[in-house]
């Protein structure tokens, strides 16, 4: 969805490491299924840009704040099919 004039998003310019993202998915493990949980870390495994740990970093903390509200939505968001 385009960002509209006027829309307020708060963007994030901490870069964080490979350590933070490691950190962040150990802590959603509990709500994650294995498979995603298990591909995560194989990823994690390999050397990636500093924007795609960025992301996933902010993805895995989106999936921490949908968590706080439902698990059963938080996993619909998380798998990217969360209703509009």
């Amino acid at each position: 969805m385009p960002i509209k004039k006027g829309d307020h998003m708060r963007v994030c310019d901490i870069d964080h490491s490979k350590t933070d993202v490691v950190k962040k998915l150990s802590s959603q493990k509990a709500f994650l299924s294995a498979d995603p949980s298990v591909q995560l870390q194989e990823f994690l495994n390999d050397d990636h840009s500093q924007g795609t740990l960025n992301k996933l970093f902010h993805l895995l903390k989106k999936y921490d704040l949908a968590a706080k509200n439902s698990n059963h939505h938080s996993e619909l968001y998380f798998k990217g099919s969360y209703p509009s």
